[in-house]
């Protein structure tokens, strides 16, 4: 394992903490997000990393092509217990679900190295690093992709929104995810229709999330070069709590949107200053 180049020596010494959160809807965790990458920009919160996973949802980036890549309707996408959400990532359309690892590092890089290039490249490699501890032997994308692959095989995706150098959003890692949802949509607008693949569907034996994560997080440690620290369970709990009366607000106040979908874009701060790619 590799720690990324040009990270000042200090950060080193450098902790992020660690919330395990379990399955969490996407409008909530975007709620969260917004809430606690606050707090880390003013500095009442230090570097944070959430890892969870999402129920059935399909996820809308910024570019206008999104809707049109859902190529599944709207009563299929009902009948398969999805939802459709506007992300505030930048990128198109992609899938989250049970099975699939996703962190969301909140992360102030001041403390790292102020570039998005280099952030995203520094995921990329964790994602690499992660699906080595499995014998996969994974990539960067290449022309017109975007997330990590195995040959031709997409494995995760990275989708990314940097505000102030405090980042949101992060990774979606395919350990177990039921892959027929991939099937309902042109996976981050990629015209050529790639593959998607998971670890499990690659070694051949069952990896669940709880297996990857831990994979996951050696690698994001050694990349980052930082020391992880596990929170309490419940450490979150008030502000889980604010988030789904957030969520209900939303709810109650959301007009004319597409069905079927979950929270519209719920009131919050101000759009990200840069959106890296696609999911």
């Amino acid at each position: 394992s590799t720690p990324m180049a040009g990270l000042p020596s200090s950060a080193v010494a450098r902790s992020v903490t660690v919330h395990k959160l379990g399955r969490i809807g996407y409008g909530r965790s975007q709620w969260l997000q917004r809430a606690l990458a606050a707090e880390v920009r003013t500095g009442r919160r230090g570097d944070t990393l959430l890892l969870l996973e999402h129920p059935p949802v399909f996820t809308l980036g910024r570019l206008q092509s999104s809707a049109d890549n859902v190529v599944a309707s709207a009563a299929d996408i009902a009948a398969a217990g999805a939802t459709v959400h506007q992300s505030e990532r930048g990128g198109n359309v992609t899938f989250h679900g049970p099975g699939q690892l996703v962190a969301y590092p909140l992360l102030d890089l001041s403390r790292f190295r102020k570039s998005v290039h280099w952030y995203v490249s520094a995921l990329e490699q964790t994602l690499i690093q992660a699906a080595a501890e499995f014998g996969l032997e994974a990539r960067r994308g290449g022309k017109e992709e975007t997330g990590v692959w195995v040959d031709d095989r997409k494995l995760a995706a990275i989708g990314v929104s940097v505000s102030r150098w405090v980042t949101t959003h992060g990774v979606g890692l395919n350990a177990s995810t039921d892959l027929s949802f991939f099937e309902m949509i042109v996976p981050c607008g990629l015209q050529h229709n790639p593959r998607v693949t998971s670890i499990s569907a690659e070694t051949g034996r069952c990896i669940d999330v709880d297996q990857a994560s831990p994979a996951f997080e050696a690698a994001f440690a050694s990349v980052f070069q930082t020391q992880l620290r596990h929170a309490p369970l419940g450490a979150l709990e008030g502000q889980l709590r604010q988030a789904v009366a957030a969520e209900r607000v939303a709810e109650v106040r959301r007009s004319g949107t597409q069905v079927p979908t979950a929270a519209a874009r719920s009131p919050g701060s101000g759009g990200p200053e840069a959106r890296g790619s696609s999911m």
